[in-house]
């Protein structure tokens, strides 16, 4: 239970949500700085369902094959949901070149020269998760692994080890929500792929209907359609949007299905209708329930291929090749055996999740109480069917298109049935404590809510959702935007958003922020001053105030550079809006109002942990701006990994103590400041003249800067609290630190034990004056 822990640490560690996006060429990704090339690398792509993980190991598997990486001179590129299925055991060299591609001729040099030089190898294992089924991954206990039979999953175990081929380069893909770093104790790079930018999306439409009469028009139709263009952030979505624009104009219909419930309805309407005639309709019917159990079961096993011989029937095999619900696969023939093995999956993971929903609703054994367990926004740890993530939606949106005519030709089922079902689920969400689902689950409702398109279910939610909402650190999609944009409009309340590390786009900001509901937000601050700066290019000067006015920003804590860079940028936007308008010569007042960023103005509690690598560097540009926040009261530079601003860093800082009147709490504990610094924090010291707490708790600090300190505390009239305590001043300091504390009856507390003051001495002086402590 620790190490899995440990290692949801790690995947937090590794996590880009906290990072700026950027842009990485293929050539970059295994570019790994200070490696040394002796052990084995893992590298991990992440990115949901349908992000173009599979197209992206093809197209470094072709551009090795035209010249690109010459680092390596062998890549094996393995699917892992097919070579997960005939649980077949094998060696490395089986693997390599009998299952993946087989020699003509010196299969036996050639494996020899792969293990004597395995820095050249490359081996891509797409789809991590087909190989790690939930419940363990089992370990290479083979002596000799290279040589010994092993399982498929125990080869990869004994490649991640290091027991096998160690020094190869591993490439992973996988989704963000399964376990990788349960399986992989160390990974040397991460990258997500996050889908297209609403440019991207535009471009793929077009190119999709490029040479077409109806070219422009689709586009068109597709963006009007706001919730469907949002869900086109996903490559795979996009293609299905297409596809489905394209039958709908070929039809000469006007509009879109207004959730993907209808759209894949409508996309199963469209491969099976048009050859279905009336004698093979019930076939196809109960073809189709039959598929629809299948996806349901794999999908609780983490699977989305089988064996094809496993198929229950002729028939069913072909209703689902004939119709693209599946797509057909051989396995390469064993060494041992010249049989050779087919194996069908489904062609798409969101056509699984659809027949998968479409088996709950179809299905006789499962009655319409226990349908509410299969939806995954109950407050609890565990959420059993993350694997079938869309299920859920395409569940409760089914729930509502009973009276559907294409739905209830599908099935011969009752249609009371099914009404009962709706009630149930109308039933649960009425009795759901919604104000208290945490950010995961809320979305998960709302997207389950959206599908039913119930107006009643939308208001219903809207109401009951508590006025703080907090997305702290989740990734917020497109479509997550979209919906909860739609819900939160609905509801009379006012909301408080947090969008900090939430990856939100730009538009998304744009909408949410704009809603007059939304009365205050957090967001990052890059994000925030790229929507400002957008808003001030086209002129939307009502939304530019209207969005300064709710932005909140304290308290404030910086990080990274990244933070200092970003606060700076703030400041200096501010700057820049009110220089704009006092310049007659540029921008007149009537272009640019005068626009004040109040957050700037009302920031009280400012935290810097930056460590000790980049603390005095951070610092430094930080103190250039601490004048701009006239109401900061709290500065806390007291980080667990220390700062270390050293004596440079405290010389900075009291050169701006005129500026910072409102300061009450000054925490520069822990930053190696020695007596050189602490002279020249005295000396200024006195401009705080609002400074209550002052804690300088183990610096390096010697009698000398007790002395200075002792010199201006009678002139630091606000002061109640001084902490000097684990620094190396001695009785002599101490002593002197006392004789300035009779002169202050301000004064409420001196903490000042440290080792270098005998015990004796420090208890004499606690009786002379019962303000000190330890």
């Amino acid at each position: 239970k620790n190490s899995v822990k440990a290692m949801e640490k790690e995947l937090v560690t590794c996590s880009l949500q906290g990072k700026e996006k950027a842009a990485l060429k293929r050539s970059q990704i295994f570019q790994i700085p200070g490696s040394k090339g002796l052990e084995t690398k893992v590298i991990v792509v992440l990115g949901k369902a349908g992000m173009g993980k599979s197209i992206l190991v093809q197209k470094i598997c072709q551009d090795w094959s035209n010249g690109e990486f010459s680092q390596f001179e062998f890549v094996f590129w393995f699917d892992c949901k097919q070579i997960s299925l005939p649980e077949k055991r094998y060696s490395l060299k089986d693997l390599l070149l009998e299952f993946f591609v087989k020699p003509q001729e010196g299969s036996k040099e050639i494996f020899e020269y792969i293990l004597q030089n395995p820095a050249k190898v490359l081996l891509v294992f797409d789809g991590f998760e087909g190989l790690c089924d939930h419940e363990n991954f089992p370990r290479c206990s083979a002596s000799q692994p290279e040589k010994d039979l092993c399982s498929v999953k125990e080869l990869l175990s004994g490649l991640i080890q290091k027991k096998i081929l160690n020094g190869c380069t591993l490439l992973l893909t996988a989704r963000p929500k399964d376990k990788v770093y349960q399986y992989v104790s160390k990974v040397d790079k991460t990258i997500e792929i996050v889908g297209f930018s609403t440019q991207q999306r535009e471009v793929y439409i077009t190119k999709y209907f490029k040479g077409l009469p109806y070219c422009d028009n689709a586009l068109k139709l597709i963006k009007e359609c706001e919730y469907l263009f949002s869900h086109c952030y996903s490559p795979v979505m996009c293609r299905f949007v297409c596809f489905l624009c394209e039958t709908v104009l070929e039809m000469g219909d006007k509009s879109l299905p207004s959730t993907l419930t209808t759209v894949f309805l409508k996309f199963v309407q469209q491969k099976v209708i048009p050859m279905q005639t009336d004698v093979t309709a019930m076939q196809n019917q109960e073809s189709l329930a039959t598929l629809a159990r299948i996806a349901w079961y794999l999908g609780e096993k983490h699977q989305s291929a089988m064996k094809s011989d496993l198929l229950p029937s002729k028939e069913v095999k072909e209703f689902a090749l004939k119709y693209g619900f599946f797509l057909p696969f051989a396995f390469p023939r064993h060494s041992d055996s010249g049989e050779e093995e087919f194996g069908s999956t489904f062609s798409d993971f969101v056509v699984q999740n659809f027949l998968g929903a479409l088996h709950l609703m179809l299905a006789e054994e499962i009655k319409d109480k226990s349908l509410t367990k299969y939806l995954s926004f109950p407050s609890k740890k565990k959420k059993p069917y993350n694997w079938l993530d869309l299920l859920p939606r395409f569940l409760a949106g089914l729930l509502f298109l009973q009276d559907d005519p294409y739905f209830c030709s599908l099935s011969n089922k009752d249609v009371n049935q099914s009404t009962r079902k709706q009630k149930t689920l109308l039933k649960y969400i009425r009795r759901l404590q919604i104000n208290e689902l945490c950010p995961e689950r809320l979305l998960e409702l709302l997207h389950c809510i959206y599908e039913t398109q119930s107006n009643y279910l939308l208001q219903h939610v809207a109401l009951r959702l508590k006025p703080d909402l907090s997305f702290l650190g989740i990734v917020l999609t497109p479509p997550d935007v979209h919906v909860l944009h739609s819900i939160l409009k609905r509801s009379t309340k006012e909301f408080s958003l947090d969008l900090r590390n939430s990856s939100i786009d730009m538009q998304g900001l744009k909408d949410l922020v704009g809603l007059k509901n939304v009365t205050s937000f957090r967001a990052s601050l890059s994000d925030t001053v790229r929507l400002w700066k957008s808003l001030e290019q086209i002129k939307d000067y009502e939304l530019l105030r209207a969005s300064t006015e709710k932005f909140v920003l304290d308290p404030f804590k910086a990080k990274t550079m990244k933070d200092i860079s970003d606060l700076s940028d703030l400041v200096e936007m501010q700057d820049k809006m009110i220089n704009c308008v006092q310049d007659a010569s540029g921008c007149s007042s009537y272009e640019i109002p005068a626009i004040i960023i109040p957050a700037i103005k009302n920031l009280r509690k400012l935290e810097f942990a930056l460590g000790p690598v980049r603390g005095l560097q951070g610092f430094l540009k930080l103190v250039e701006i601490l004048a701009a926040f006239p109401s900061l009261q709290h500065l806390d530079l007291d980080a667990l990994s220390e700062n270390g601003i050293g004596d440079e860093g405290a010389k900075s800082l009291s050169e701006v103590f005129p500026t910072l009147t409102s300061l009450e709490t000054l925490n520069l504990s822990q930053n190696k400041i020695t007596d050189v610094g602490a002279e020249k924090l005295a000396t200024a010291l006195p401009f705080l003249s609002s400074l209550k707490t002052l804690s300088l708790y183990n610096n390096s600090i010697c009698d000398f800067g007790a002395e200075n300190l002792a010199k201006v505390l009678p002139e630091m009239t606000s002061l109640r609290v001084l902490e000097v305590q684990y620094n190396k001043i001695t009785g002599v300091g101490a002593q002197q630190l006392t004789d300035s504390l009779r002169k202050c009856p301000h004064i409420k507390n001196l903490v000042m034990w440290n080792p270098t003051i005998p015990y004796g001495v420090l208890e004499h002086l606690q009786q002379l004056d019962s303000r000190i402590s330890v």
